[in-house]
C-alpha cells in the first residue's frame, strides 16, 4: 500500500485538475520554472556556507575554539569532545553528521560522548543554514529576533542532550 501513496497523490492531483478544467501541463511547467528560480537564488548562499565551514575546519579554528570553551562546557556537564559538533551543527547538517560519525568511531556510539553527540544531532537545528536559505526564499525581511531565539533553542538542546545522555544511560 505504501508504494502506491505517491502515484495515488499524483493521479488524484491530475484528476482534480481535469475536473477543475486546469491546463495541467502548463501548471507543471510553471511550477518547475518557479522551483528552478528558487534554486538559483539559493545556490550562492549554499556555496558560501559550505566554503566557510570547510575553511574553519581546515584552519584549526574549531579546535582552538573548543579549547577556549572547555571550562564553560565542563561546568555545564557537556563532554569537551562534543564541543566541535556543537559549534558546527548550527552551520552545517552534513558537516555535523560527518563530525558525529568521527566521534562515534573514536569514542563508540554507546559512550557518553557518542550518546551526547547523537542527541545533539537529533535535537538541534542547522540554524544559520535555515536562516540563510529559507528566510530569503520565503521573502522574510524582518528577522530581528529569529537568530537569538534559534541559537537559544540550540543551546538548550546542547545542554539537555548532555543531561539526558548522563541520566538515561
Amino acid at each position: 500500500m505504501t508504494a502506491m501513496v505517491i502515484p495515488l497523490l499524483i493521479a488524484s492531483a491530475a484528476v482534480w485538475g481535469l475536473y477543475k478544467k486546469v491546463d495541467i501541463f502548463s501548471a507543471m511547467t510553471s511550477g518547475a520554472r518557479n522551483g528552478l528560480g528558487v534554486a538559483l537564488r539559493l545556490l550562492p548562499v549554499l556555496v558560501v556556507l559550505l566554503t566557510a565551514i570547510s575553511m574553519l575546519r581546515a584552519s584549526g579554528f574549531l579546535d582552538d575554539l573548543t579549547g577556549w570553551l572547555q571550562p564553560a562546557l565542563s561546568r555545564l556537564g557537556i563532554p569537551a569532545e562534543v564541543a566541535p559538533l556543537m559549534i558546527l551543527r548550527p552551520f552545517s547538517g552534513s558537516g555535523a553528521l560527518a563530525l558525529g560519525g568521527e566521534l562515534f568511531t573514536r569514542h563508540g556510539p554507546d559512550s557518553l560522548v557518542g550518546r551526547t553527540a547523537a542527541i545533539v544531532l537529533g535535537a538541534s537545528e542547522t540554524t544559520f543554514y535555515v536562516i540563510g536559505i529559507y528566510l530569503p526564499a520565503a521573502g522574510v525581511k524582518r528577522a530581528r529576533y529569529i537568530l537569538p531565539a534559534a541559537l537559544t533553542g540550540d543551546f538548550a538542546a546542547f545542554v539537555t542532550a548532555a543531561w539526558l545522555a548522563k541520566v538515561m544511560w
